[in-house]
């Protein structure tokens, strides 16, 4: 079966089995990205370096795959979307055997460029693949099942990656995370259809993407608001000891409390995009300005604070799939092309929240940094909002557009 790139008359039948495959293959993906935070003691006691050196596995990981983001569509604009995604699942197992292996900390480097570049991929892809998969209406619920998988990677692999590292040693935890990434190839090998590219993306078409109508303006929006998750997640844990007042038992809950509600809001997301997705991109952001407010003023009562954290996590979990949703429906004929830009944009506001989020701490502490996070997703809501409401009054309709 081929499914062209976004030919929305075309009346394919959904291909679920293949999406929960892509979905597997992901949170394989989130796993193998996240599992050396639980592991980076043992990893870096039994590579001879310090913890600090163990832990650029993680940020070479993220900055490979903004990179990547960027070019995969343009490098790999002539081959089929069915054998770039098995490689980016085998990149995944490749990784995960290099790291489990590595005699020294530069070959377990090898190993995270790959995961960066599978990562990376996959993510430019994840809305046009979602696009080939299901029928346009499906989409939502397509995007929502891919991201349920991602919040339940994000929300397993720490604890789970700590308690199995402590029983039988970090490097099997990396042979098992490849076991993952071998099922959900496959998996992908046998579901997956015949994905041709319809027109091949060129570096200029990345420019030409955001100069279209309420592209730009869309993409400041989610810079705003993945600049405003980052300082909240990043420095919620120092709230919560310095602030609330957790113990360490507490904070664990807390933070599974978090995960939990963001798969919530992830898998419930194509309700609420259903029902209204600009409303719901506009508005989400501005209740989670104002929750982050509100912990602010009462983050010292340890009720509060943890249903607070939770709100903020099931409306984010809505957000993630949301401008996903948004990117298929805005630029649907370019959703490769679209996706790159997201990513990176989205790597680059987490590093860019990281950094400020640091900056505000030193100077003002935890209430400080939760300060600026609010500021940030109401500025997202307020750029989003103004950005729709143009788009209506220019009469620049979304399914105009995927109708042509």
């Amino acid at each position: 079966m081929t499914i062209l790139n976004y030919n929305p008359e075309k009346n394919i039948q959904s291909s679920w089995n293949a999406v929960y495959a892509v979905a597997l293959g992901v949170s394989g993906l989130i796993i193998s990205e996240f599992l050396p935070v639980s592991l980076l003691t043992p990893m870096a006691k039994d590579l001879s370096v310090t913890e600090g050196v163990a832990g650029q596995a993680i940020s070479v990981t993220a900055i490979v795959a903004m990179v990547t983001s960027l070019v995969i569509a343009i490098i790999t604009r002539q081959l089929n979307r069915r054998w770039i995604l098995l490689i980016f699942c085998l990149m995944q197992i490749l990784s995960n055997l290099l790291v489990a292996f590595a005699p020294d900390f530069g070959i377990l480097l090898v190993g995270r460029v790959l995961l960066g570049i599978g990562i990376g991929g996959f993510w430019t892809m994840a809305a046009a693949t979602a696009m080939r998969l299901v029928q346009k209406e499906k989409v939502p619920k397509a995007l929502s099942v891919i991201f349920g998988a991602v919040s339940i990677a994000t929300v397993v692999a720490a604890p789970v990656g700590s308690y199995l590292g402590a029983h039988i040693g970090w490097r099997n935890v990396f042979l098992l995370s490849a076991v993952i990434g071998g099922i959900a190839l496959i998996w992908q090998a046998f579901t997956l259809p015949s994905m041709p590219v319809d027109k091949p993306v060129k570096f200029s078409t990345l420019i030409k993407v955001l100069k279209r109508p309420n592209v730009m303006a869309g993409m400041l929006a989610a810079l705003m608001l993945y600049i405003g998750y980052s300082t909240f997640f990043t420095y919620l844990r120092p709230f919560l000891e310095t602030v609330t007042g957790v113990d360490t038992n507490l904070l664990s809950a807390v933070l599974l409390g978090f995960g939990i509600a963001n798969l919530i809001g992830s898998i419930s997301a194509r309700y609420l995009l259903a029902w209204d997705l600009y409303k719901s991109l506009g508005f989400a952001p501005l209740l989670m300005g104002i929750v982050v407010a509100l912990l602010v003023l009462f983050g010292g009562y340890n009720v509060v604070a943890a249903s607070l954290i939770a709100l903020w996590g099931l409306l984010f979990g809505v957000l993630q799939v949301g401008w996903v949703a948004w990117l298929t429906r805005t630029i649907p004929d370019e959703a490769e092309s679209g996706g790159g830009i997201q990513v990176a944009t989205i790597q680059l506001a987490i590093s860019l929240g990281a950094v400020i989020g640091g900056l505000f701490f030193d100077y003002t502490g935890a209430r400080g940094v939760f300060i600026c996070s609010s500021l940030f997703t109401l500025i997202a809501s307020l750029v989003a909002i103004i950005a729709f409401k143009i788009q209506a009054k220019h009469g620049i309709e979304i399914e105009k557009i995927i109708s042509r």
